[in-house]
């Protein structure tokens, strides 16, 4: 069945936006995207914030996981090396916030391609395993560090605009007046974090129109007729682990900005693995589309699912995290069942009937 215009050339099937349904589309989400920071409270600008960051830790794992097929329950332990890099050189080098961004994707990026390096003959349950003791590792090295990491206690994380000296330098948190517009702290890191999820997902969507994308779509599907194809599957999978944990540490530096002051556990532990997968399992694996929507669907509805659930029987006795915990469970485990494109496939429904209207398939 149909699920887009046809298409008569190659440039036309390469088009990042091939009509004018795209392209409005394009115009009337980033207008809606610019806007939401002055029309939200301030509540819920704190949870579009954290939608921004999941986000693009969401799309790191979808390089992994999705594209390559490298099952992966140690993307905490990524994103928990990428905050805690941000929250040491803040405050011990007094580096501005700007280069910790870059800092905790490399620091992030290089424990991804060690472990890739011992995972190349691991797949499925077996990797799985392999990257949840990452997880319990990465714990036991920050709780092990506290004149670093500040152990049990946490740290505070600074955001400065500079490089600190001796005095107090300017800081990214301060309101600033822009063109006369106030900006507080949560406004300024809003469009931060939207300039971030947006360049991620572009490049995330460039990997999977590249021949490196095809690879590790290939490598997935079957490792053993793409090597056959002359694809390098070890090349593919060290890729894959090396963006995707870069990736995921640019979203630990940004999660560290949002939160001012870090623990190891909570929230760096297996709770927010399963998290991330269940995002791109929500929204659609194997697709940029599923790990923005999904990541967006958690976080937003993750307030909404606490309301809910306390009008619910039985799920009233319990904690607010654990009604929403349910309740998504239960979205989930029914999206496996029904639609296991996730939210993917209900675009895709919607798709199939405009452009077959007014004939049904």
């Amino acid at each position: 069945m149909p699920t887009r215009a046809l298409v008569t050339s190659h440039e036309q099937d390469l088009a990042l936006y091939p009509d004018v349904w795209h392209r409005l589309a394009m115009v009337l989400g980033r207008a809606t995207a610019l806007a939401f920071p002055f029309l939200a409270s301030a509540r819920w600008v704190g949870v579009g914030n954290a939608a921004l960051v999941a986000v693009v830790g969401a799309l790191a794992l979808m390089i992994l996981t999705g594209f390559c097929g490298q099952v992966s329950l140690g993307h905490a332990a990524f994103l928990a090396l990428g905050a805690y890099t941000a929250a040491v050189l803040g405050q011990k080098l007094g580096l501005p916030f700007w280069l910790l961004l870059p800092a905790s994707g490399a620091v992030a990026a290089t424990t991804g391609l060690a472990v890739g390096v011992f995972a190349l003959r691991l797949k499925g349950l077996s990797l799985a395993i392999v990257t949840l003791g990452l997880v319990l590792l990465v714990q036991h090295v920050l709780l092990s560090l506290p004149e670093w990491t500040g152990g049990l206690s946490g740290t505070a994380v600074p955001m400065h605009l500079g490089f600190a000296g001796e005095g107090r330098a300017p800081s990214f948190r301060d309101t600033s007046v822009l063109g006369g517009v106030v900006l507080r702290f949560e406004q300024k890191l809003y469009f931060l974090f939207l300039l971030l999820a947006l360049a991620t997902a572009q490049v995330t969507h460039n990997v999977q129109r590249t021949h490196t994308g095809r690879a590790m779509m290939a490598v997935r599907d079957q490792d053993l007729a793409a090597a056959a194809m002359g694809v390098d599957p070890t090349r593919a999978k060290l890729l894959a682990f090396g963006l995707s944990s870069s990736l995921a540490g640019v979203a630990g530096a940004m999660f560290a900005f949002q939160q001012q002051y870090l623990t190891v556990e909570p929230p760096f532990d297996l709770g927010m693995s399963i998290q991330y997968v269940a995002m791109i399992v929500l929204g659609g694996i194997g697709t940029v589309f599923g790990a923005v929507a999904g990541a967006l669907a958690f976080t937003f509805l993750t307030p909404l699912a606490e309301e809910v659930g306390s009008a619910l029987p039985f799920l009233d006795r319990l904690s607010s995290a654990q009604q929403s915990t349910v309740l998504f469970a239960a979205v989930v485990l029914a999206f496996l069942v029904f639609e296991p494109m996730g939210l993917f496939g209900l675009w895709l429904r919607v798709k199939r009937y405009f452009v077959a209207w007014p004939f049904s398939y």
